[in-house]
């Protein structure tokens, strides 16, 4: 079967800390996969082997069957990438910005200019296509940023907390499209979320690392029975992961990145 991601003992030590231990999951093409941890379990450090911006200490991953490290460059033109931090410049439009990403692709004009439209309607920012970032709304902000990442047409998604800090009317609105470019768009989607009904809602399946580790992995109704008749995804996260308080570990030797810059090497 071919998968559209999958890992193989996947780590990444940063000197003594490993913060990603041997881990190993697939996911299949067309579905949106849940992958939820505590702070510094080993979300975000596993995303960023799976996007290229990290070369993993051992183990391997390959995206729509190219290896993120021998073959970065296919992995960056297949994959779309939405942080919460948005990636976009605030003095210039919507179409500016996405000419910018749309031209480090390397998208003639013509497609760029049909793209741009298509994308910006579909979000409902087509009417504030001439304004600048910077005097929108959060929403509206993350909006243009999922925008951002779907600007290529990638066939896989990375949505790391893309409703965080929104309220309720406009992460329903987020829900809903992500949905949207699941079914109709058949895009793969790993989302990463501290919203458990979020992840509920939205995953086919959903892991849970912790400590580095993939602790479980299933279906949400099967995460939820194996706890209890009335669980909750929530009452699953807790009994695996605890009720601890997590802090981010600081890594002093760990190389860090300001911008993703898919359209090349880096």
């Amino acid at each position: 079967m071919s998968y559209a991601i999958h890992t193989e003992d996947l780590t990444k030590a940063f000197g003594d800390l490993v913060a990603v231990n041997g881990v190993n999951f697939d996911v299949n093409q067309g579905e949106i996969f849940g992958f939820l941890g505590p702070n510094g379990a080993g979300k975000t450090t596993t995303i960023k082997m799976l996007c290229t911006l990290l070369i993993p200490t051992k183990g391997k991953a390959e995206v729509d069957g190219h290896d993120v490290v021998k073959e970065a460059d296919e992995v960056r033109k297949r994959i779309g990438v939405v942080t919460e931090k948005v990636v976009a410049y605030d003095r210039l439009t919507p179409l500016e910005n996405l000419s910018i990403f749309g031209r480090l692709y390397g998208m003639d004009s013509q497609a760029l200019k049909q793209r741009s439209e298509e994308l910006l309607k579909l979000v409902e920012l087509w009417d504030f296509r001439k304004s600048r970032v910077g005097d929108f709304s959060s929403g509206m902000r993350q909006r243009l940023n999922i925008v951002r990442a779907l600007i290529h047409d990638p066939e896989i998604i990375f949505l790391d907390e893309p409703t965080i800090g929104l309220d309720p009317t406009t992460a329903h609105n987020i829900r809903e499209l992500i949905k949207r470019l699941n079914n109709e768009g058949k895009k793969t989607i790993l989302l990463t979320t501290h919203y458990m009904d979020e992840a509920d809602r939205l995953s086919n399946r959903i892991a849970i690392i912790d400590y580095g580790k993939i602790v479980a992995l299933d279906t949400p109704h099967n995460l939820k029975a194996s706890v209890g008749p009335d669980a909750t995804l929530e009452d699953v996260f807790i009994k695996l992961t605890g009720i601890k308080i997590r802090d981010e570990p600081i890594r002093t030797n760990q190389t860090r990145r300001s911008r993703f810059h898919f359209g090349g090497r880096f």
